[in-house]
Parts: C-alpha cells; sequence; structure tokens
C-alpha cells in the first residue's frame, strides 16, 4: 500500500525529541511513503528546501506564500517566480484568501492569489488553495484568472463549492476534520466527490484526526483520514490508497509507484 500526505508542514513540527528522519519513518510504518511539505512564506520556502534536501526522495515542496503572512515579508514577485521555477516544486502556495482572520488586507490578498494563479498557468504547475470565508472571491479568482489547476486543501465547504470546484477541474482534498463529531456535513460532501477527484492531508502539525485529537499532527496519520475515508466511501482502504495515490501523481504532474 502506497498512501500519499498530500499537505503538510514538515517544517512546523516539533522536532525536541523526534528528528525528521524519524517523522518520515513513522510514517514509512503505517504506509506513508510520500508526503507534499507546502511553504508559508518565501523565506520559510527556502529555508525548508535546504533542510529538506536529503530527503527529496520522500518529500516534494510547494513554493508560495499563505494569505495569512502576508504582512510577515515583502512579496517579492521576482524572488518567488525564482524559487517556483525549482523542478522540486511540484506546486505553487498555499495560497487562497482568508476573510475569517484577516480582513484590512482583502486587495493585497486577492492580488497574491491572482498572481499565484497566472504563474501556475504559466509554469504548469498547480496551485494549492486555502480558503475561509471567502467562498465566493476564490471561486471567481480561479474562474478569472483561468487556473491551470489545483486543489482546494483541508475542504470545509459545502456541496454547491464542491461542485462547482470539481466543474473547474479542481481536486478536493480532506483532513483529519472528517473524523470531528460536529462534521457531518462535510462528511456528506466526501462521499459524493468521485475517487478519481480526491486527495488525503494531514494538514500537520495541525489537526489531528480522532483518536490523536489534542496532540500534534504528523504525516503518519493521514492513515487515519484514509482509513475513515474508507469507510464513508464503502471501498476497501487498499483503493482508497491506490486512487489518492494516483490522484495526487497525476495532479503534480510526478511518478512516486
Amino acid at each position: 500500500m502506497f498512501l500519499v500526505d498530500s499537505h503538510c508542514h514538515l517544517d512546523s513540527l516539533d522536532y525536541n525529541n523526534k528528528s525528521i528522519e524519524d517523522i518520515l519513518s513513522e510514517a514509512q510504518s503505517r504506509d506513508v511513503k510520500h508526503c507534499l511539505s507546502v511553504a508559508t512564506t518565501l523565506s520559510g520556502y527556502q529555508a525548508m528546501r535546504q533542510w529538506l534536501m536529503p530527503y527529496f526522495e520522500r518529500v516534494s515542496l510547494s513554493c508560495g506564500v499563505h494569505p495569512l503572512n502576508l504582512n510577515d515579508e515583502d512579496f517579492d514577485i521576482t524572488l518567488f517566480e525564482s524559487l517556483a521555477r525549482d523542478e522540486n516544486v511540484i506546486a505553487l502556495g498555499e495560497t487562497g484568501l482568508d476573510y475569517y482572520y484577516q480582513q484590512d488586507n482583502i486587495i493585497d490578498q486577492q492580488a497574491a492569489f491572482a498572481q499565484h494563479i497566472r504563474l501556475g498557468r504559466e509554469l504548469k504547475k498547480p496551485v494549492i488553495v486555502h480558503t475561509r470565508q471567502a467562498k465566493q472571491d476564490t471561486l471567481s479568482l480561479i474562474k478569472s484568472e483561468n487556473a491551470y489547476s489545483g486543489v482546494l486543501h483541508c475542504f470545509t465547504e459545502d456541496l454547491d463549492t464542491a461542485r462547482q470546484l470539481l466543474d473547474l477541474g479542481f481536486y478536493i482534498s480532506f483532513s483529519g476534520i472528517l473524523t470531528f463529531k460536529n462534521a457531518e456535513s462535510l462528511r456528506d460532501v466526501a462521499r459524493f466527490v468521485p475517487l478519481d477527484r480526491l486527495l488525503i492531508e494531514t494538514d500537520s502539525p495541525y489537526l489531528s484526526p480522532v483518536p490523536y485529537r489534542g496532540k500534534e499532527n504528523q504525516p503518519a496519520n493521514v492513515r487515519q483520514v484514509a482509513e475513515y475515508l474508507a469507510v464513508l466511501k464503502q471501498q476497501p482502504l487498499d483503493i482508497i490508497a491506490e486512487k489518492t495515490t494516483a490522484n495526487f501523481c497525476h495532479l503534480f504532474g510526478i511518478r512516486l509507484c
């Protein structure tokens, strides 16, 4: 079995008692054999790339600026374009819109999101999209900027949003939130999304699935998401692993197995 954690932040885990080798080995022991480590700032991407270089057989990278990090450093478009061309960068982001935590820079968020989409179109690399309380603007920008391809990560939106994203050719990624007690409407969406458009993720170190809530999330726990999804979709775990890994490879244009 071959599982992929399609979205994690390896540079944000607690390494006081574990090494990156420990984290990846624990993931491997649960059949999680590849991770996509996602940047939230350009400086963070540069540091992460240097640190993870010895692990590129097991880890891929995404380069971009999270909408909530736009005020942390200057969004240098020239630097972004240069970094994004790296062959180890298989996606741009995480990008998108977040009106829940930040509303004083909506114009800047929209401009940065559009720039990620445009560069993705130019480089033929998908965008990894974050959205919170910004559904309509997120969909509008994906449409108006004619996004090359992408995924809405850690999906928490409604069925109508899922339908529109699928119509736009996007993939939908589910995290440990699927296992939360109050997530029944999200489980309905997961039942609806076809197998050939699904991804699974941890978003670690955040959003640990049941029964690990309250503990730091890690890539190994994507196995828990896959097992839960298998029950929802009434499919064997092997099929969920096969389909989500194939979807990952197809979306991001890489070969893993």
